[in-house]
């Protein structure tokens, strides 16, 4: 009889410990799958504005031809966002573009025709509402990235992942360090 229930015991242990292996395991895929879909959100945002700029780029283009050098970084720039290959590679064009762009809107204000087009003015408010959605998404993929890579590194999630082979590698999309200055406009 004593025996039946040791095994009955052990039998219901090695039950609980495949269930939260299991459980913990289709969590952590879960909470992956999350980062990948949070990252899609943040590349549509991206190609919006990816798409708005040869309109943005034109338009200032009649006005300020003497700006030729930041017209043609902001198009290289845009140019390398789209083959870009690699999720940190897009992250940080992405920020090098977005330092191009402020440069670029600091431009058109010092010419009051341009700012007084209609088209430019649809451009403008067309990117910033743009870049508007692009920091939320990026907020929304840094957390759900947070939240993985804090699953991943817990016990015994990181013992169940480490089985799995999923690491807390999913890279934050961080801004570029040439963003946190603010853009020279020199006439």
């Amino acid at each position: 009889m004593a025996d039946k229930i040791m095994i009955l015991v052990i039998l219901a242990l090695v039950v609980i410990l495949v269930g939260a292996f299991v459980l913990i395991g289709n969590q952590l895929v879960a909470l992956h799958e999350n980062c990948g879909s949070a990252w899609a959100q943040v590349e549509t945002a991206l190609q919006r504005r990816y798409d708005l700029i040869p309109n943005l780029v034109n338009t200032v283009k009649g006005y300020a031809a003497h700006e030729r050098g930041l017209l043609e970084e902001v198009t290289r720039l845009r140019s390398q966002w789209g083959a870009a290959a690699t999720q940190s590679d897009k992250a940080r064009i992405a920020g090098q573009l977005e330092t191009g762009l402020a440069r670029l809107l600091l431009v058109a204000e010092q010419y009051p025709d341009l700012k007084a087009n209609q088209n430019f003015r649809d451009l403008q408010y067309e990117l910033a509402g743009t870049e508007n959605r692009i920091a939320v998404e990026r907020q929304r993929y840094n957390d759900t990235v947070r939240a993985y890579n804090t699953r991943v590194r817990q016990f015994p999630a990181s013992f169940v992942a480490s089985l799995r082979n999923m690491e807390p590698s999913r890279p934050y999309f961080e801004a570029d360090e040439k963003s946190r200055e603010a853009p020279k406009v020199e006439f």
